[in-house]
């Protein structure tokens, strides 16, 4: 438990992928199994025990401290598992250090009414670094920059193969992974997929810049829209036996199917659709907060699923009954797409339309105005468009020269400083969270602020250090971790924020919501009173145009 203990603090204060990529590669190399599977496994996300969860946690820590300081400690780092940690009274050598496949077969075995104690148990046996990791094991929070794609290419280098070959196999795989290590170590045969219905490395883009477009012949190209909601991977495989498999695959490969049966039950011919996932009503693709409320669900009620109809809008066909396509030519794979979604006759799923043009300044038009483009009533759920050679085939990965992806440009708005809260990890002791507001008539006839966004991201650590002093200087109120910071028309720090959408939202006292908001600018020199107003925002709605 310890070496996997210093393998999480070691990732979690390093920036650098290639440093992350090493970090774990040594691990795996000098860790005999089952350790360093079930290791891989908490980084991709393959652990998960039900029995164990923060509350738990909780109920122990609360035990064992005054629960003020706790509470005022906690407010302080910002992290549950850091604060159990440090705070949990030291009893050195009261019992022996557990190994990592004791703890993951003790979380999987043991009941609700034993796991307190035995976690007490392993809690007091470790050093501050030990119970870190181990809290963060049982809350499935491990968030060390680490994804799924990252520790599976770590494993690959292990063999000198590429990552896209553990993908291959990786959804027939159980951990503690020992059949891949022994392929992977020369010392076994590559692992059989025998899944029916696996997940295949997606294809991604790289972004355009305005350079690209000279090397570029649009004869050799075709255009469709870049639809907000999330890209998925629907398979449909069937065994030996004839049983049917059909999975939902994010695009880092989780099966997300569960929360999508009506997407699941579509799907009636074999073959692997890639496509992006939206929630379409009333001839019209949805917000992506409509799309939120599926997401993250085991289960969906009957409500649900009439209030936010899941629907597929397919992009490409990678696998038709048993025929791999991936390398067939794009306008090949196209012709067969169109003809595998006709067989398929859903309502639920159904083509990305293409865009109709001549030159790069048709598409540029084209992008500018979606609604008169082919997108009609879609228009809205619109990020920009794709932009794809004819002949590329499907290459796992981000391949230079085949997909280019024309976001179009993000809107920006002067916003007002309203509540700010402190970060999670590296800046825990920061106040990075910022909720941030807009001015509009109030009943009485005076402005007041209404937030309409929170960000976190968008500036450098020497503004993040400068925003957190400014926030110290500037409280006005405390509301647990959250701090009310000063922002009167007179007095207060004006945000330009840009975002990517906008969407009516009854959560919100503004009635609006932005889409991937960040911070793009701290505007020091601009005076509250001169940030925009909720009307700015209310005209960039579906509703008015």
């Amino acid at each position: 438990m310890n070496r996997f203990a210093w393998l999480l603090d070691r990732l979690a204060y390093e920036p650098r992928r290639n440093a992350k990529l090493a970090l774990i590669a040594d691990y795996l190399r000098s860790t005999p199994d089952p350790d360093r599977g079930l290791a891989l496994a908490a980084m991709t996300g393959g652990l998960v025990f039900p029995n164990a969860k923060s509350g738990l946690v909780r109920a122990l820590i609360a035990e064992r401290t005054d629960p003020v300081l706790f509470a005022l400690s906690y407010d302080y780092v910002g992290d549950l598992s850091e604060t159990v940690a440090l705070m949990w009274p030291a009893r050195h050598g009261a019992n022996d250090v557990p190994h990592l496949p004791d703890v993951v077969e003790g979380l999987r075995s043991v009941g609700k009414t034993e796991l307190p104690r035995l976690v007490a148990s392993w809690l007091d046996a470790l050093d501050e670094t030990g119970r870190w990791a181990l809290l963060k094991l049982i809350t499935g929070s491990l968030r060390i920059g680490v994804s799924a794609r990252l520790a599976k290419t770590a494993a690959a280098s292990l063999g000198g193969i590429p990552a896209d070959e553990v993908e291959q196999v990786w959804h027939g795989l159980e951990p503690p992974y020992a059949t891949l290590f022994a392929w992977l170590e020369g010392r076994g045969p590559r692992p059989e997929a025998t899944d029916p219905a696996p997940f295949r490395p997606v294809m991604l883009s790289h972004p355009i810049e305005n350079g690209d477009f000279d090397k570029m012949n649009p004869a050799e190209f075709q255009a469709e829209w870049k639809w907000d909601g999330i890209r998925v991977q629907a398979v449909t495989g069937t065994r030996p036996d004839g049983e049917r498999v059909t999975r939902l695959f994010s695009r880092t490969g989780e099966d997300i199917a569960a929360a999508f049966p009506d997407v699941v039950e579509a799907l009636s011919l074999d073959g692997a659709l890639d496509g992006e996932l939206l929630v379409r009503r009333e001839a019209a693709v949805q917000s992506f907060n409509s799309l939120q409320q599926r997401l993250n669900r085991k289960s969906v009620t009957a409500k649900m699923l009439l209030e936010h109809p899941a629907h597929i809008r397919a992009y490409d066909l990678l696998v038709d009954g048993e025929e791999d396509l991936r390398d067939l030519p794009l306008s090949a794979r196209r012709a067969r797409l169109e003809a595998f979604v006709a067989r398929l006759a859903s309502p639920i799923v159904d083509l990305s339309p293409p865009i109709v043009f001549r030159d790069w300044e048709d598409l540029a038009a084209a992008r500018a105005d979606p609604a008169t483009a082919g997108a009609g009533a879609d228009a809205e759920a619109v990020e920009g468009c794709m932009i794809k050679r004819l002949d590329s085939p499907y290459l796992p990965g981000r391949p230079k020269g085949h997909w280019w992806k024309w976001k179009r440009e993000a809107r920006l708005i002067d916003c007002v400083l309203m509540y700010a809260q402190r970060g999670h990890g590296k800046r825990s002791s920061f106040y990075s969270d910022f909720t941030f507001g807009v001015w509009r008539a109030s009943e009485g006839g005076a402005d007041e602020l209404v937030p309409v966004g929170k960000a976190y991201f968008g500036f450098t650590d020497e503004e993040l250090v400068e925003l957190d002093r400014y926030v110290r200087k500037h409280t006005l109120n405390r509301f647990g971790p959250v701090r009310e910071v000063t922002h009167t028309v007179e007095s207060g720090l004006v945000f330009e924020v840009a975002f990517e959408g906008l969407q009516r939202s009854t959560r919100h006292k503004s009635g609006v919501a932005m889409r991937f908001p960040r911070i793009s600018r701290i505007r020091w020199d601009k005076p509250p009173r001169e940030a925009d107003r909720i009307e700015a925002l209310e005209a960039l709605l579906p509703s008015n145009g």
